[in-house]
């Protein structure tokens, strides 16, 4: 990856977070769950433990790949979602190998939000 990649990332992120003032994590990760760009909005506290952070990202790049598996028969995936109590988690796979990892609070509209992530891609 390149400076160049990581300041589109970083620029990406940006855009998404400003998007709604209910999304409280932007990031990129790479297939190993490594987070390239982003992170939580400005005043913010995080819900989970920071050392939580690699386990969580890497499961889901885990998941990520293993949806790969079905494209032949079902399509690429556009994105996933997981409705949790606390927090709504959006995930969309990048042209390349790398996951747009997006958290939000759970009364965000994500029908709209995710439509509209999708039309920046």
């Amino acid at each position: 990856m390149t400076n160049q990649n990581l300041e589109d990332y970083d620029s990406t992120c940006k855009k998404i977070m400003d998007l709604d003032s209910k999304i409280r994590f932007v990031g990129v990760i790479n297939e190993r769950g490594k987070l390239l760009a982003g992170g939580l909005r400005n005043g913010l506290k995080s819900l989970e433990d920071p050392k939580d952070d690699e386990m969580l990202f890497t499961e889901v790049a885990l998941r990520a790949r293993m949806r790969k598996e079905f494209n032949s028969q079902l399509g690429k995936v556009k994105f996933a979602m997981s409705v949790r109590e606390k927090v709504i988690i959006m995930s969309f796979p990048t042209d390349g190998s790398d996951i747009l990892y997006v958290s939000a609070n759970t009364d965000i509209d994500y029908g709209k939000i995710s439509k509209m992530i999708l039309q920046m891609f």
